[in-house]
Formats: C-alpha cells, structure tokens, sequence
C-alpha cells in the first residue's frame, strides 16, 4: 500500500508550488510530501501589491472573496492548488466583479454555481444543493458549501495526486466517500449553519478545524485589520489536516477494510454457519468496516463472532455489537459462563484451554484458535436451539 509520508510542523509546499513525491525501490514504498519553507515563493503566491505587479497576466487564477475568511473557501483552495492546473495559481480575494470575471475558477463567491463555468458558490437563495441531490448515488444530504462543491466536482483528482491510486480504482472511490463523510462535511455543516442534532447542547466544542481557521481572522481590535497573512496560514493548516487524514485511511484505514473484506469472504472455512470470522493476526480495527462490508457483499446471515489473537498470544472471541454505538451484542456468549475463569470455566464449558469470559458476555479468551472457535460454536448452538439466548 502506498502511503503518504507527512512532515509536521511545516509549511506545506504543494500550497504553494506542485506536491513532490519520490519513490523508494522497494516495493512498499512510501511518497514523501516534500514540505520545506520558500519564503520567496510564499510572498509570491499572495496578495501584495508588489507581487501582483510583477505577475504576468496570463497567470491560471483563483477567486474567492477578501476580508473574513472561512474554512470552507480555505479548503477549497487547498484542493485546487493540488492540481496540476492550478497548483500554481494566483489567489485573487476579492469581491469585485471585474476582477472576478477574470478568474479561470471562483469559490464561495459571486452568487453562482456553474460548474461548466468554474463558478463554485453556494450564498445565493436559489442554491439547496447537497451531495444527494447532485449524485443521487451518494447518501449525505447536508447543504454544501464551497469546500464541499469544490471536493464534489474535483475530490477524486485531488486524491488521485496525492495518494497515486487511479481514477476509476475502488480504494480511491472508497476514500473519496471516507473523506467527504469524515472531513468535509463538518466544514460544509459548520459553514452553512447547520447542527449536528436539534436540541441545546450540553457543552461548546471550540477546537474544529472551521473554528481554528476562524481564529486565524484579525481580531477586531487589532490594529492592522490585513486578512493575508492568517489566510496563508489558515491554507498551510488546513492542508496539513487533510494530508494527515489522507495518510492515515490510505495506509492505516483502507488496509485493515482489505483485511476484514477477505475474512468476510472467507468465514464459511472458518465456520460453516459463515457466522464467524477469523483474523489471524490481531491488532485490526475491524466493527467498522465490517457493517459497511455485510451491506456492501450481501451478507444474508448477519456475522456474530470475531476471533483472533491476543499480545500473549492466546486467543479472542468477541461478540459483533448490534451497531458501531452500542454496547448490545448480536449475540452475546453464554450466559452461565460469565465470570468464569480458567479450570472452572473449562470444567463448566466442556471446552479446554478456556481463560475467561467477562461478566458482560461480549468476550471470552482461549489458550488455542480452536478453543476460541469452539466457544463461538457452542453459544451459535445454544442460540439456535433457546432464542432467548441472544443478543444482551
């Protein structure tokens, strides 16, 4: 798996000038965003007066509008700079519509979304558009903004430069979904207002990435009122973030959905009930993925059990919680085996090696593979023949 190795702490590069990848010669290799400070460059993709006059007027540019700025054009501008057109653009912040005619794209200004016109704007009465309403295929309805628009029309190109995968491949495709619906959309909610439930809430969070670019605003009793400087550090931070998540669901998130995908086809050899799976080695995040796997290959008869190995090398069997936020288990272990530990628990099971089984019945531990397996076995049985031993 290709992943994105991320230097922290610095200016990112490909805001300013094309994203630098190298690869190792090993067959894992990693790509290296190559992150290094140019002062020059950095004065230069900005908005001085020096730096406008010295440009030449066949130069790609990007508008979005001055003063406050948001997370959502901040983001929007991220994504573009990653493409090969627009990487080194200028960013021209301005609500003048002279100066906006001139822009090769505009985001999150202007009053008009075209996308065959490269006009991304999302504050115009008329506009209700969410990613439901323009792909129906895809399920979020949240209002979008101009980071969500700019991600819809543009999102998988961006990805397909940063991590390398193909236009068309299905780990991208499944990023794309991963990115939008844990990234992106916060900022499309936040910016259009919208809450993430009805009611009051019990406490403030502060600490989100829209709020964090909004800290960077000039405070309004500063006395220099100039917007560049925090926008240029709002870019470099929000592309900092998203590079980081990027990293982490191509290298760590995308391969652990690889490794319960090829459990979920293969549990009719760990078990012909196909009620449950084996990871041979432990450590794998796998709730996730596996309710999004049993929608997505049809799993008829929905998977109860997880086994796999401990650090001390003993094995697991975990119960498959009825959903990603509950402690309810599809099915729990016996009943009469709870607390249970060791000898007597091998005694009362008729199973060897047994170690425990926690008191709440979502998971036991074995000495042996087979051990585990059997104690899954025999509460599949138990259930089959008594309902009422269940999910708890």
């Amino acid at each position: 798996m290709i992943t994105l190795g991320l230097i922290k702490n610095r200016v990112l590069t490909n805001i300013i000038k094309p994203l630098r990848v190298s690869r190792l010669v090993s067959p894992h290799a990693n790509l290296r965003c190559s992150l290094r400070v140019d002062e020059t460059r950095v004065k230069a993709s900005f908005m001085s007066g020096e730096a406008k006059r010295l440009r030449s007027d066949n130069m790609t540019k990007i508008g979005t509008h001055n003063g406050s700025f948001h997370c959502d054009e901040v983001l929007a501008c991220f994504f573009l700079r990653q493409l090969p057109e627009y990487k080194d653009a200028e960013i021209v912040r301005t609500r003048d519509p002279v100066k906006l005619a001139e822009c090769d794209i505009v985001v999150d200004v202007g009053g008009e979304f075209d996308p065959k016109k490269h006009r991304y704007d999302h504050h115009q009465r008329t506009f209700t558009d969410t990613y439901h309403s323009l792909y129906p295929e895809k399920p979020w309805v949240t209002k979008l903004s101009s980071a969500g628009l700019v991600y819809l029309h543009f999102g998988r190109r961006v990805l397909a430069q940063l991590t390398q995968l193909k236009e068309g491949d299905r780990q991208l495709e499944v990023l794309y979904d991963k990115l939008y619906e844990n990234f992106v959309e916060e900022v499309d909610a936040i910016d259009n207002g919208i809450s993430q439930y009805d009611g009051e809430a019990r406490y403030a969070i502060s600490s989100t990435l829209s709020a964090r670019v909004s800290h960077l605003n000039p405070r309004w009793n500063s006395k220099s009122q100039d917007t560049e400087e925090g926008f240029r550090k709002a870019m470099e931070m929000v592309g900092e973030e998203f590079l980081d998540r990027v990293d982490f669901y191509q290298s760590s998130w995308l391969p652990a959905r690889a490794v319960v995908e090829e459990a979920v086809k293969q549990r009719h050899q760990v078990d012909p009930s196909g009620e449950v799976l084996l990871f041979a080695q432990g450590g794998c995040p796998w709730k996730e993925h596996l309710f999004a796997l049993e929608y997505e290959l049809k799993v008829e008869t929905p998977i109860k059990f997880v086994l796999y190995p401990d650090q001390n090398e003993q094995w697991r069997v975990q119960c498959v919680p009825a959903g990603l936020n509950t402690f309810q288990n599809r099915l729990s272990l016996l009943e009469e085996w709870r607390g249970i530990r060791d000898d007597a628990l091998s005694e009362l099971s008729g199973i060897k090696g047994c170690i425990f089984v926690h008191t709440g019945g979502f998971i036991g531990g074995n000495k042996t593979q087979e051990g585990a397996l059997e104690m899954a076995r025999r509460t599949l049985q138990a259930a089959a023949q008594s309902p009422k031993n269940g999910s708890s």
